[in-house]
């Protein structure tokens, strides 16, 4: 598998060393379960774990409404394309007060509610080992999951194993995966602003934001809940082409029809856990502990 990195040196030694590390890491486990949301780097890991060990791995997708629609259906449909074994478990994280509260901690709480899930289904079917996508760029910002992780022994195999998210992206293409430059999706909660209560219809808000905006042609984006207010991002390649009057229209239009009273555009662009900057220097500095 040829691996270009972005500065366009060869790196495909280093990537399939990486590969095989984490090849004989699964191997080694003799079974496992993959918490698996169907974004990359989930997907690689599991799609992995099953070339490894066939039979003797189980991707767990969580259904709650913090995962959109959209992502659900892709989800599945990349597990039955890999011929993959996929069960879909309840989660009920909305229900938790500590949850809804939308504090710093919140996919602590998230994630807890997944592996504890998972655990009792791997009770029930003989799965000793739980695995979940977390990668070796992930360590570097503010991610409250990691620790819900540490506290419930569940394995980070592709971080083990070094693998970025850049070689996670080019080993996928390599292998075929269609999603492999799928944009980040994380939970609908991350795009609430912090200390808002989540609420369904807050998620439903901000769900039927984002699909209009991509029915509108944008492909990487999120609309960030601030009550009335919704405050757009795109990517700053696709900035320009939001920038005419026709399209700002478009895009006020669709919000409002999905509820919001204001819509304003952030300059700034797309930025991966922008909420997070509004976060204490101490709470940043914690990383995934």
């Amino acid at each position: 598998m040829a691996a270009i990195s972005q500065t366009g040196i060869d790196d495909s030694g280093i990537a399939d060393a990486k590969l095989h590390a984490l090849e004989d890491r699964l191997r080694a486990l003799g079974s496992v379960m993959v918490a698996y949301s169907g974004g990359v780097d989930s997907a690689f890991l599991a799609a992995t774990a099953h070339r490894v060990l066939g039979s003797r791995m189980l991707a767990v997708l969580a259904d709650s409404p913090s995962l959109a629609r959209r992502d659900m259906e892709q989800a599945r449909a990349f597990a039955q394309a890999q011929a993959m074994p996929l069960r879909v478990i309840q989660t009920e994280e909305l229900d938790k007060p500590e949850y809804q509260r939308n504090d710093a901690n919140r996919c602590f709480h998230c994630k807890t509610e997944l592996f504890e899930g998972m655990k009792a289904l791997g009770a029930a079917l003989g799965f000793t080992h739980i695995a979940y996508g977390m990668n070796a760029d992930d360590t570097r910002d503010y991610r409250p999951g990691q620790r819900a992780a540490q506290e419930q022994d569940v394995l980070a195999p592709l971080a083990e194993a070094g693998l970025t998210k850049q070689e996670i992206r080019t080993l996928a293409k390599a292998a075929g995966y269609t999603l492999w430059d799928r944009p980040a999706a994380p939970c609908l909660s991350s795009r609430v602003e912090y200390g808002r209560t989540v609420t369904r219809e807050v998620l439903e808000q901000v769900e039927r934001g984002e699909e209009s905006l991509r029915q509108l042609g944008f492909r990487e984006f999120r609309v960030r809940h601030h009550g009335e207010l919704a405050r757009v991002e795109i990517s700053r390649e696709e900035l320009p082409r939001a920038l005419t009057m026709e399209t700002l229209d478009a895009i006020t239009a669709a919000l409002r029809l999905a509820g919001f009273q204001y819509v304003t555009l952030d300059c700034a662009g797309f930025r991966s856990g922008s909420m997070n900057a509004i976060l204490p220097a101490d709470i940043l500095t914690r990383r995934g502990a």
